[in-house]
């Protein structure tokens, strides 16, 4: 695909990576529920573009030497209190694509105060996505 530096240099100035269990899961998610667009993807990366965000996911055995290795190995809950948000994706579709794909709904797509009608799913690490456009 291209080598790891050019790759890195390539990137915008804010990207999201995420280390996952199984890297070809988050791949078929991340197409089938969020419509990604993969620029390249093997058993210990991806390189995703969901909706205009560049999105990386990392096989946690990749990071056996970084700090959060063991923190990775307990199988705790990942992400909690984090929050992507993407901006321009039909809540509803989005709803329906996650419940065929077999995804959590952690919130049902409704009007938010805020100005959006949004869904919040998780992908299969538990990673929450809440997607939605504006009211």
């Amino acid at each position: 695909w291209m080598p790891a530096a050019e790759y890195g240099r390539s990137l915008p100035a804010f990207t999201v990576n995420l280390l996952v269990v199984d890297v070809a899961a988050g791949v078929e998610f991340y197409q089938s529920v969020l419509g990604a667009r993969c620029h390249y993807s093997d058993v210990d990366f991806a390189a995703l573009n969901v909706h205009g965000a560049e999105i990386m996911l990392h096989a946690d055995h990749t990071y056996d030497g970084h700090p959060l290795a063991d923190a990775l190995s307990t199988g705790e809950r990942r992400g909690l209190g984090a929050e992507m948000r993407i901006f321009g994706l039909d809540p509803d579709a989005t709803e329906a694509a996650a419940k065929k794909f077999g995804s959590v709904v952690v919130q049902a797509a409704e009007d938010k105060p805020h100005g959006w009608r949004e869904v919040m799913i998780a992908d299969p690490d538990g990673y929450v996505w809440a997607v939605g456009v504006a009211i």
